[in-house]
């Protein structure tokens, strides 16, 4: 039946509205209550192109953090890849089928400093060049320090010498599974299986290596985090090398006292798990020679080293494909996951035949059901094709210097901004109280990502003590991104940050820290005293 000659329609406003609370409200309800939604206000994404997300009205938001759709939202290629390879077929990694040693072939080339389809032996032709930006950028300004620093660390491919850190064999077997977590985990089989016995692990401080049992004592972001179990006795804490503090900057200090506090525990120590890139840890990037030193010590004592790749690998580091060969190191296993497959859920674990071959001796089957099927494999393909022939990688090496410029300025022009550095669009914006005491302030930089997100533009906080606003965006992201992004931070800077604001945010930023980030800090310092026992708390 029609409607009453005095009823009328709701508005299309009115729909959206009563379909985002009845989403929220189910949401709340139904999933699980220990999750998280993003944003005081939480967003209704329904849609996504390129570097940005639109919501369930239209409105289009600049995603600036999504590391997961590497290649960008929706990218026709891989999704198109993926499609006809569920439609033609989709099983698992016992039958035969071409894809998976193509796949494994090309990412273990990358993993080896080749690239990762090498031209034909005949072929000639040189590379592709890079596309032009949609708008150049102006003339680059000097380098400030932290820019300085991340072209310091860019591998030395002409050297003749090879140091213990860069010594070792290829990486040359690959284990496809389905998450960052799940390649984590597996990888402290391999660990276990190569290194009898010596059942301590070596950590990063603020490090998040995935959430299974076994994986949560090795994430001191979890484990010193809100609703943490404190630190495994088996569990050893690298504190994080921290430039612009200047504190904890001696790699092989670190690394010869994480062997005796083992040795003091009573145990030996068969791992150190290390982002190559620090992301939880407050989007690090280690001095140049903190890494190496690092690595040298453990590798002089057997240690297997695994380099979690998961946030900073396949190019978004820029200066090379994966953050361990811009740092100049070689690991003995490579755990890589989120862009992976562009938003498939895919993950990756890559070893040495030696580390391979020992645990597969005791004859027990290794097997995931999803990973390395065909579809996976089509989805690995093409974001590696479309990473190669939209040469992705120089993208962000160049991108990424014209923001983290930009991100300089703005530091320079405001007391909140401690310091800008990343690579590539590996970026991070520490905030702090003022630029004298260098404090964190987890309560501005939460505030400034609101302001942002009311502005269309959207970004995260994170770090040990949720300080540090981190920048992340697909590799699509360019020129023209960068510039609005700046521009709406400057906005808020100059504009919404006023005295009286940041007069009400101290005052906040007192109490939490006193409820919140004061027993957290008390955790991480007194891991330093532990671990230097016999000396000052190092502050190296």
């Amino acid at each position: 039946m029609g409607r009453g000659s005095g009823e009328t329609a709701p508005s299309p406003e009115a729909t959206c509205r009563s379909d985002y609370n009845s989403t929220l409200a189910a949401r709340r309800r139904l999933y699980g209550p220990n999750t998280s939604l993003s944003y005081e206000q939480p967003l209704m994404i329904v849609r996504g192109s390129g570097t940005y997300l639109y919501d369930d009205q239209g409105v289009e938001y600049l995603d600036c953090v999504n590391n997961v759709s590497h290649v960008g939202h929706g990218n026709p290629e891989v999704a198109s890849a993926i499609c006809s390879q569920l439609h033609t077929l989709n099983t698992n990694s016992r039958y035969l089928h071409p894809g998976l040693p193509a796949y494994t072939e090309a990412l273990l080339n990358t993993l080896n400093g080749r690239p990762a389809f090498p031209p034909p032996p005949a072929a000639s032709a040189p590379p592709p060049e890079a596309p032009e930006p949609a708008s150049p950028p102006p003339p680059a300004p000097a380098r400030t320090s932290a820019a300085s620093a991340s072209a310091a660390i860019a591998p030395t491919t002409t050297t003749t010498t090879t140091t213990t850190a860069q010594a070792g064999p290829d990486l040359s077997v690959l284990y496809l599974v389905c998450s960052g977590s799940e390649a984590n985990d597996l990888a402290l089989r391999l660990v276990a299986a190569s290194r009898p016995g010596a059942t301590h692990v070596a950590v990063m401080g603020g490090a998040y290596h995935g959430h299974t049992a076994a994986l949560i004592p090795l994430s001191p972001y979890k484990f010193w985090g809100r609703g943490g179990e404190g630190r495994a006795p088996h569990v050893h804490v690298v504190p994080c090398p921290d430039p612009y503090r200047g504190e904890h900057l001696d790699g092989a200090a670190a690394a010869r006292a994480v062997l005796e506090a083992a040795r003091r525990a009573g145990g030996r120590l068969g791992a150190f798990f290390g982002e190559s890139l620090l992301s939880c840890g407050g989007q690090v990037v280690p001095p140049a020679a903190y890494m190496r030193d690092l690595y040298g010590v453990f590798r002089s004592e057997g240690v297997v080293l695994v380099a979690d790749e998961v946030q900073c690998g396949f190019g978004r580091c820029g200066a090379a494909f994966w953050g361990f060969q811009a740092l100049g190191v070689r690991p003995d296993i490579v755990t890589m996951g989120k862009p992976i497959g562009n938003g498939y859920p895919m993950a990756a674990l890559a070893t040495t035949r030696a580390l391979a071959d020992a645990f597969a001796a005791p004859g027990m089957e290794y097997f995931n059901t999803y990973g390395g099927s065909t579809a996976a494999v089509a989805a690995g393909l093409a974001v590696l094709r479309v990473l190669t022939q939209e040469c992705l990688q120089q993208r962000a090496a160049a991108v990424g210097d014209y923001l983290l410029a930009g991100l300089q300025r703005l530091v320079a022009e405001h007391e909140v901004l401690g310091e800008a550095r990343g690579l590539g669009l590996f970026v991070g914006l520490e905030v702090v109280a003022d630029k004298a005491s260098r404090r964190h302030a987890p309560v501005t930089a939460r505030w400034i990502k609101e302001r942002m997100k009311a502005r269309r533009v959207l970004l995260s906080t994170d770090g040990p003590y949720d300080n540090v606003i981190k920048m992340k965006p697909p590799l699509v992201f360019g020129f023209r991104e960068v510039d609005v992004l700046l521009s709406q931070l400057s906005e808020v800077m100059a504009r919404e940050l006023t005295a009286a604001v940041r007069s009400e945010l101290l005052a906040q930023e007192e109490g939490h820290w006193a409820a919140v980030m004061a027993p957290r800090q008390a955790a991480y310092r007194d891991n330093e005293r532990r671990l230097f026992a016999g000396g000052a708390v190092a502050r190296l």
